[in-house]
Parts: C-alpha cells; structure tokens; sequence
C-alpha cells in the first residue's frame, strides 16, 4: 500500500525504524512497505510512472538519514525478510533490513558459522554492505563488502537482476561501495561466512587523558606490528562506574582458535609504556561476541539526537596525535565518543566501488536529547573535524553527513567509473543518490 502525504499514518511511515532521532523536516511524496520482491518491482515501476525518485530505506541506521528525501517515494525494505544459509557453501542469503548483530549473528552462531557484520547490532545489513561495510576485525579479515558474492537488484527500469562477478558485474562492482549513490534497489544480498572463531579474548586498557599523547603516539607506532586477528580501538567515553570524567581505553579483541594463541596475539599491548600509570587494566580476559555487542548496544542507545563525523588519517604520529586532541580530550557530554580504528598494514582491495581508506580510522559519535542542545554538539563536532583536515585523506561513507560537511570518499578512478555505471544504469537518475553535492573531494582542497 502507497501512503500519501496526506494519508494517515504518513508521518509515522516517514520517519519508521529511523535511528537518529533529529528528524529532518525533508518530505517525501510517498512511503510504499512491500512485503515481497513482486511488490518492489512494481513500486519501482509506480515511482517511474508518476515521475517520482526512489529512495530506499534497509535498516535506518543512516545519521544523514539518507532514505528521507524530498519528493520521492520511498521504498522502506523492513517487511523483507530472509535468511538462508546453505550449508555446503558457506553462503547466507539475507535481506537488507536484517540486523546483522541483533538477528543474522545469533542465526549463525548456531550453525557454526560467523560474518562481520556492523558493531553496533541493530545496524541492518543493507546500507551498511552498500558503503563496504566496517565490521569486525576488517583490519584483518576485510571490509564486510568483500564477502558480498552476489546481490539481487531491482534496475531503474524496473527489472529484476542477478548481479555477481559474471553476471551484471558493473552493478556488483557499485553494489560494493557506492553505497547511497547505488543506481538500483538491492533485495538480497548473498554473502560468504566464515568458521566462528573458537575463542574471543580481549585486553582493555584504561587512562586518564593526560596520558592522551604517550599512549596515543605509542599506538600509532605499534599497531601495525600486532597480528591481523586482533581488533584494535581506542576510544575516549565517560564510563559513570569509574567517574564523572571520560577516560582513553586501549582495547584489543581476539577472535582466535585457542587460549594460546589470544595470548601470543594480545601479548604486544603489555608494551605500553604507560601501562605503569593505567587506571585499570584487564589482559588477556575471556569474553564472548554476545558481551561485545551488548557493550556496543549500550553505547548506542536508542531513542537519541545524534551528529557523527569521521577521517582517514595519514601522517606521522607527531602530526597525527595532535591534530586528534580535540576530538579525544574535549567530548561534549558524557554520551558522546570518539574512536580511532586500525586498519594496519593496509591490504590491497579488491576491484570494488569501496577504494579509499588509510591505516587509521576516527570517528566522533555525539548523541543527546534536548533540541537546544543541537547547535553546541554540531558545533563541537565540526571544531574537531577541522582539527583533523591536515591528516585527512578522505572519509567513510557509513558514518558521513554530506549535507554538512564534503569529504573525499572513493579513488579517482572509482568515482569516474561510478559515473559511467549511472550513465549506463539510470541516465535519468530515478534513484536519489547522495545528499548534498557530492563531487567526491576535500572541501578544503
């Protein structure tokens, strides 16, 4: 069922399982819920018919909230629902709404199996695999999107599709990395699993942030020489069971087969110098992928106004850990966060639409309740993001806001060839594409 903007219910279906909660007052034509893949081909169809855009909605963990756009029909994939693994190869087939931890996880885990799908476990697969998908371990295990070995695809021309690597191979190469900008609907993706790891150890470590730039700098010249089964995050947030104040935690996750070797692999982080000033320290610690993401469940809670933003660093850790000061060590609330992943040593990436990344990733997450306290935490953001523009190479489609801020986020190369896959794909561009002006380059460049 079509539901107007001047039917009942419009407004809910507008904004439906949207995470962020400041809502934008942009307004669509229409909002269609299909149930099964017939029902998306026809409201791709109708969308065509009636001179509207598509704009799709998977899981609605977009902070730019990229499926609400004005005057086009959104298609809101949440009454999709799949999920099959076939045993004998390892593949799942999943809908885009699936949540990859809340849903697809635990479904694996019983049958032995595990992918890397988003941290937090209500993100729905969809719009996470589309901007090539940061899951778990990618510095050594890769970008979820390179476990994608087929998608199924509604075309601007309302066909339905088949797209692998022989098949309709420049709507796969798109599919991984294009992200919002994808010129079709994705309806299932089909992707590869892995053996579930036998045995999850971490090592956390946490600072008061005076000792920000001894630790920091010390990471950066470290984390490339740990072994690529082991997760690395640093993070500064405020954890109420240990005071008032945010503290630095140096944490490292691994996903292994043995005791043994979590404790070769976790073994580099007793190096840290400043390890003898440490508020607390758990080495070597067994945990589960449940307990993992319920801490991630907790830091991002539902129900809240959030403003998030994010770089590629490149640099020296005497350019790099100044230009981060900010974003660590001047949080605006006691909610907000800021993270800094490792993606070293750097692996070469596949021929996909996902090509840019450094071997250090941060982001800022700001979450709160209040409406009047929107202009001082996007403030806060944007001072911590300029900070960071010297070291910058690009961004992370997944956790942008191009409305706000244009940062690089593909190579040269893959964004020309983006540009011919539309050209070919949708020349009238029925899907919506990016928010803002999206020329793919630094704004300050």
């Amino acid at each position: 069922m079509v539901i107007g903007r001047e039917e009942a219910g419009f407004e809910e279906a507008r904004v439906d399982r949207i995470f962020n909660r400041r809502l934008p007052d942009r307004r669509p034509a229409a909002v269609v819920r299909p149930t099964t893949e017939a029902e998306v081909v026809d409201a791709v169809r109708l969308a065509r018919e009636r001179g509207w855009q598509v704009a799709v909605r998977s899981g609605g963990h977009s902070w730019a909230q990229w499926s609400v756009r004005t005057d086009a029909l959104v298609i809101d994939l949440g009454g999709l629902q799949e999920m099959e693994l076939d045993e004998e190869t390892g593949i799942v087939r999943v809908s885009p709404s699936t949540k990859g931890g809340a849903e697809l996880a635990p479904y694996l885990a019983e049958r032995g199996r595990f992918f890397l799908g988003g941290h937090c476990p209500t993100v729905g697969v969809g719009g996470f695999l589309l901007q090539g998908g940061q899951g778990w371990n990618a510095r050594g295990w890769g970008w979820a999107a390179e476990y994608v070995v087929a998608v199924d695809v509604v075309t601007a021309d309302g066909a339905l599709v088949h797209a692998s690597a022989d098949e309709n191979a420049d709507l796969y190469w798109a599919a991984r990395g294009s992200g919002p900008g994808f010129p079709g609907l994705v309806t299932r993706f089909h992707l590869q699993t892995r053996p579930l790891p036998r045995h999850f150890a971490h090592t956390v470590q946490g600072f008061r942030l005076e000792d920000f730039d001894d630790v920091m700098t010390w990471l950066h010249d470290t984390h490339h020489t740990v072994a690529d089964t082991v997760e690395i995050v640093a993070l500064t947030k405020t954890d109420s069971t240990l005071g008032p104040d945010p503290i630095l935690l140096v944490t490292a996750l691994a996903m292994v087969d043995d005791e043994a070797e979590a404790e070769r692999a976790l073994a580099p982080f007793r190096g840290n110098p400043a390890l003898d000033r440490a508020i607390f320290v758990i080495d070597n610690q067994p945990t589960t992928p449940e307990a993992e993401r319920t801490r991630q469940l907790e830091d991002n809670p539902e129900g809240h106004r959030w403003a998030v933003d994010n770089a590629w660093l490149s640099g020296s850790a005497a350019e790099v850990v100044p230009a981060m000061r900010r974003a660590y060590t001047t949080l605006p609330n006691a909610k907000a966060f800021t993270i800094w992943f490792s993606m070293a040593p750097l692996r070469e990436l596949p021929d996909m639409a996902f090509s840019l990344q450094s071997e250090i990733y941060l982001a800022s997450y700001v979450l709160w309740e209040s409406p009047e306290d929107d202009e001082r935490c996007i403030s806060w953001l944007e001072g911590a993001m300029a900070d960071l523009e010297p070291v910058t190479v690009g961004q992370y489609l997944g956790d942008s806001d191009h409305t706000r801020r244009q940062v690089r986020f593909m190579s040269d190369d893959a964004w020309a060839r983006l540009q011919q896959v539309y050209a070919d794909r949708d020349p009238d561009r029925l899907f919506v594409g990016y928010l803002g002006e999206s020329a793919n380059r630094n704004h300050w460049s």
